[in-house]
């Protein structure tokens, strides 16, 4: 595969999931900024400021299943 069509396969899916790639750098972003002034305040051990930013996975994951279901519901 050359450059230019590993540029155009990016390209295309970037087109395709646009919406999708803004909405989980916009959760990634708010959740880093809210753990970090968090742990700024509360001066918390860097093992626990670790596993904050870890949550995040799981919380983008029940954030958006359970959007999911409340739209499937409604």
């Amino acid at each position: 595969m050359n450059v230019a069509a590993v540029r155009e396969e990016v390209r295309n899916h970037v087109r395709e999931h646009r919406s999708g790639m803004v909405t989980d750098f916009v959760f990634a972003v708010v959740w880093v900024a809210v753990v970090s002034v968090l742990f700024d305040v509360l001066q918390g051990p860097t093992w626990a400021y670790h596993l904050a930013l870890a949550g995040g996975v799981v919380a983008y994951f029940g954030f958006f299943a359970s959007l999911e279901a409340a739209r499937e519901e409604a």
